[in-house]
């Protein structure tokens, strides 16, 4: 597909999204640019905008061949891809396999303890909010979403934890926790979008439980993007 930018459309913490001349389909541009706690930490991984692009789009056609529909469509470079253009849904679900991370703090759960079953939550995406966690009735007397769409976002986000668990099991690595976005395209079809990488996973070794996520950047354990770098040799060889 020949497409080029047209007009740069967003820029956020991690990518910058430009139009093109199809109103249908836009580019997405990696960076390395890493933020976190709500923009409060910001610094550099070298190479994370590429690693990012590459592994996102492996998971994404990895789950169009299990029949969920996402907004790839074509990798243009290490950096670039073309996706489908939708409208994000702002309700960001998050499925846990293990606690972690702000789960174990907010509960007072040891980190590392397995879960009998996923468990499932949704934040209200708002930088200006601080994307506060949120109920299905919430979400529906904001208008963020009706209930057969959260119903459907779940669903989903379950079908891609049970595929990701599979793919990362293989490569000697435990998928913890991840958070996924999806966004309605102009026919209101709901599609999964956004990433899936080391910035939205916990990924954990099997073995030692050694972090090969953006926790590293985030507690300052070091080696960061020597993590990045381990996950994309795990998932590419």
């Amino acid at each position: 597909m020949k497409l080029t930018k047209v007009k740069q459309l967003y820029e956020g913490k991690a990518k910058k999204v430009w139009a093109t001349e199809d109103p249908e389909y836009v580019i997405v541009d990696y960076k390395d640019d890493a933020t976190a706690f709500n923009g409060e930490k910001r610094g550099t991984i070298t190479g994370k905008g590429a690693i990012n692009n590459k592994m996102t789009n492996y998971f994404m056609r990895r789950m169009q061949e299990a029949g969920i529909k996402t907004h790839f469509v074509e990798e243009l470079s290490d950096r670039e891809t073309i996706v489908r253009s939708v409208k994000i849904i702002p309700l960001e679900v998050i499925v846990r396999n293990i606690a972690a991370g702000s789960f174990s703090k907010r509960y007072g759960v040891a980190e590392g303890t397995v879960f009998d079953a996923p468990a499932s939550e949704f934040s209200y995406k708002d930088d200006a909010l601080g994307d506060p966690m949120i109920n299905d009735e919430y979400a529906v007397a904001l208008k963020l979403a009706a209930y057969d769409e959260i119903a459907e976002i779940r669903k989903t986000a379950y079908r891609v934890n049970g595929i990701l668990k599979k793919i990362l099991a293989e490569c000697g690595v435990t998928l913890v926790d991840f958070k996924i976005e999806l966004g309605k395209t102009s026919d209101g079809e709901i599609i999964l979008a956004d990433e899936i990488s080391p910035d939205t996973c916990r990924f954990w070794d099997i073995k030692t439980g050694e972090k090969l996520d953006k926790d590293r950047f985030r507690r300052d354990l070091g080696n960061v993007e020597g993590a990045y770098n381990e996950m994309y040799r795990r998932i590419f060889g």
